[in-house]
């Protein structure tokens, strides 16, 4: 049986915190109607009480007992407004405490000024710390969960499958943090267009997005430009994840390896990356245009990065089992699929506590491959049909992120037109 799928606006952010907010003022209100509801009940009651006729014929019991009871239910209102308020404020925390990392790694001022907006925060509420570290500690206890019960192979494998959430961790290199670029330069890439095609439409669904992968074998992009009615365009991209894992394909013809893997985890430019913006400059996409990116493995590291540092509009983005995660603007919308007992994705540490992208942004979790056994040891959770069934679980969430995101989708829906190739790469001075 599959996990359970929980969607979390990212990290340790179950909800964006000017949506919970909003929330916790529209509970606060309801004290005024109890309050006014309880103040009727004893205008009533002290009538009675003073009308000799009434008060020999009326029983005050009930009403007395209603009264209470709407006191009641005022103090619970305005007691829940202060909490979900309260809960915004540690929301806000973490969230403050990331962004302040972000601009310390990038060297950016204001780092300080955000810290000591944090110190302000906790030293006004005395309660406020206790639940900020009771969040963080419930999303590290979470953000692995399944990845030691897997099949153990007599107890051996759970450590290694440990070491990519503990490299992730320890490196902290599993988050792209704004204003990051891949350094150095890759190999040349020769681009060939292997299949043509025209879909009826865009996109509509998650699950139908990610089957749009490249169908044919040897194609690891495939790039559709989308016209609209009145004249605009915008193109998704569809990146396969890893071709091989093998080590003697290291730095061969297949930009999709294991060093393009390394290089892309360290923060280098891959082949795999140039081969994506050389399928997109083929395909006819320029600077600023408008794109979206769905991603797998390997494949998400791309996405990051395009969304991240490229000259394109990235609008966009749905990874799946990506080792990395992106820390993107209010502009772009980031869906990522993650299996918590996925090792790839382990090697992100679980990403950032804060969360990344638009308000409708969010993260879908669950454990991939709850039961023990010999598929453990081919990554069975990392796999693509796991992913499949994830994507569907969402596409079937009445979650109002997931909402948001198939009415987004239901635009690519739209298009009148839809040119679609799918390209093979291959490193020019590895190529046969």
């Amino acid at each position: 049986m599959s996990g359970e799928l929980e969607i979390d606006h990212g990290g340790a952010i179950a909800v964006d915190t000017e949506q919970i907010r909003a929330f916790g003022a529209r509970i606060a209100t309801l004290a005024t109607p109890f309050e006014e509801a309880r103040a009727a009940i004893r205008r009533a009651l002290d009538v009675i009480v003073c009308t000799l006729s009434l008060a020999d014929e009326v029983g005050t019991g009930v009403l007395q007992t209603s009264a209470a009871k709407i006191d009641g239910m005022r103090i619970d209102a305005e007691d829940a407004g202060v909490k979900t308020l309260l809960m915004a404020d540690a929301f806000e925390v973490v969230e403050l405490r990331a962004e302040a990392e972000a601009l310390s790694s990038t060297g950016a001022a204001g780092a300080p000024e955000l810290l000591a907006r944090v110190d302000r925060m906790l030293a006004a509420d005395p309660r406020l710390e206790p639940m900020v570290d009771e969040l963080m500690a419930q999303w590290r206890a979470e953000r692995f969960e399944g990845l030691a019960t897997q099949w153990n192979w007599n107890g051996r494998l759970p450590p290694i499958f440990l070491l990519g959430a503990l490299a992730g961790i320890a490196s902290r290199v599993g988050v792209v943090q704004p204003g990051t670029r891949l350094t150095g330069t890759s190999e040349a890439i020769v681009l060939e267009a292997v299949r043509s095609t025209t879909p009826a439409t865009g996109p509509t669904t998650l699950r139908g997005s990610m089957k749009r992968m490249p169908a044919d074998p040897s194609a690891q992009v495939a790039v559709e430009k989308l016209t609209f009615a009145d004249g605009s365009t915008k193109f998704m991209v569809y990146l396969k994840g890893t071709q091989t894992f093998a080590p003697q394909d290291m730095g061969g013809p297949e930009p999709w390896d294991m060093k393009s893997n390394i290089e892309l985890y360290s923060g280098e430019r891959s082949a795999s990356y140039q081969a994506v913006l050389d399928a997109l400059a083929a395909a006819g996409a320029d600077s600023g245009d408008a794109i979206g990116v769905v991603a797998h493995s390997q494949s998400g590291m791309i996405a990051a990065h395009l969304a991240v540092e490229s000259a394109f509009d990235v609008e966009f983005v749905a990874t799946a089992g990506s080792p990395k995660m992106p820390m993107l603007g209010d502009d772009t919308l980031l869906v990522q699929l993650a299996h918590t007992d996925d090792v790839v994705w382990s090697l992100s540490g679980g990403g950032s506590p804060a969360s990344s992208g638009s308000p409708n942004s969010f993260v879908a979790t669950r454990v991939g491959d709850p039961d023990p056994r010999l598929a453990d040891m081919a990554l069975a959770p990392h796999r693509w049909e796991p992913y499949l069934e994830t994507a569907s679980m969402v596409d079937e969430s009445d979650d109002p992120r997931a909402a948001a995101l198939g009415a987004y989708l239901g635009t690519l829906g739209e298009a009148v037109a839809v040119e679609r190739t799918e390209y093979h790469a291959e490193r020019k001075d590895r190529f046969r």
